[in-house]
């Protein structure tokens, strides 16, 4: 009996587990993010929701759903340029005041490398469901990196 009890509680740890990551993955959906009204909050907010909409891609792929597939890369577009634009309304300098700047950049990083990993194990014929993301996201990437490592204003 004493190694089943511990079973169960297994078990109900990981069922309470899962609901509360469940919990946290629909917590950071885009409207919340956008009615945030500190900037720096509002593209951290943004930036789980490209993750979590990255996350979704995989799973409807896996699935064969190819229409969400492409609705959660836009998804991901859109959370990417809302982190962006809430960094840039801020009116830092990114060489000054990195703090948020730089989780943007790594973020960023992380996701064209996890994005990169999607593409690859997608069929040949369905990669370009991710090709316009991909760009879109590099492109943000490539401007929050110049924003850090440029010199001084001339």
């Amino acid at each position: 009996m004493i190694g089943g009890t511990l079973v169960t509680r297994g078990w109900w740890v990981a069922l309470v587990a899962l609901a509360w990551l469940a919990g946290g993955s629909r917590a950071a959906d885009l409207a919340q993010a956008r009615a945030e009204p500190n900037l720096e909050k509002r593209a951290r907010l943004a930036l789980d929701e490209s993750a979590v909409a990255l996350a979704a891609a995989r799973t409807d792929y896996q699935r064969g759903d190819n229409d969400r597939v492409a609705a959660d890369a836009a998804k991901m577009v859109d959370s990417v340029d809302l982190a962006f634009l809430s960094l840039n309304q801020t009116g830092k300098d990114p060489r000054k005041s990195s703090r948020w700047f730089k989780y943007a950049e790594i973020q960023t990083r992380d996701l064209l490398r996890k994005l990169d990993t999607l593409e690859r194990d997608m069929s040949f014929t369905d990669r370009s469901l991710l090709e316009k993301a991909k760009a879109e996201v590099q492109q943000v990437h490539d401007k929050l990196l110049l924003g850090l490592m440029e010199g001084k204003p001339k």
